[in-house]
């Protein structure tokens, strides 16, 4: 490694974030903030990209990064094949965090909560307007087991292709869509000499409640 870790800093001085811009509820801050990275972030990154993190049946954390899909007042959505490891670990633990990082904004912005899946009808709703790449490599993909070699995963590829040579493919059963309803939402704003501001949202009885954190 060429570089000393140690020495690869960086001062935060866009933005701040006080509780009198704040609202008193979450969702609407999210939105704004996800509205600027929409306008602010540049290829290659995806403003809709998160970390996602999940804990297996051993209680070993998980994470990897995904794409949010949906979000509206029942919470987040994305979507994956439900036998894939993560479908696994969510069947045994249906708990996950996710955070979304946009540099060019100096913003994180942690959830965490409860998941659970969405309807069939919502998935198939989804699955339809995804490029017709994407819905057969869905078919094809037995996501997360091992397979030989690439070549294994071209000829799964063919044979689907052949399967729905003259039919359009539909959502399987085992592919589908989550939604992680929100118990805490933690927004991250940089600051300078690592004097962060963090503004806390928890889900007390129904109600959010919102605090202060020390960076």
């Amino acid at each position: 490694m060429t570089q000393n870790l140690a020495d690869m800093r960086r001062d935060y001085t866009r933005d701040g974030l006080s509780e009198a811009l704040a609202p008193d509820e979450p969702f609407s801050l999210f939105h704004r903030w996800f509205g600027e990275a929409v306008k602010t972030e540049q290829l290659p990154v995806e403003p809709n990209a998160m970390t996602l993190a999940t804990v297996d049946a051993d209680g070993r954390p998980h994470c990897r990064v995904l794409l949010l899909k949906a979000l509206d007042e029942r919470g987040f959505t994305f979507f994956s094949n439900y036998d894939s490891a993560k479908g696994e670990q969510l069947a045994a633990r249906p708990f996950a965090a996710m955070t979304f990082f946009w540099p060019s904004l100096e913003r994180q912005v942690r959830i965490e909560g409860r998941v659970e899946r969405v309807s069939a009808e919502e998935s198939d709703a989804y699955f339809q307007v995804r490029p017709l790449g994407s819905r057969l490599g869905a078919w094809a993909s037995p996501q997360s087991r091992i397979i030989a070699d690439r070549d294994e995963l071209e000829r799964l590829l063919a044979e689907t292709q052949e399967r729905f040579l003259n039919t359009a493919p539909h959502c399987p059963e085992h592919w589908g869509g989550y939604r992680l309803l929100a118990e805490r939402i933690e927004f991250w704003q940089g600051r300078a000499s690592r004097l962060h501001d963090r503004l806390n949202y928890r889900l007390v009885e129904g109600n959010w409640q919102r605090e202060r954190l020390a960076p």
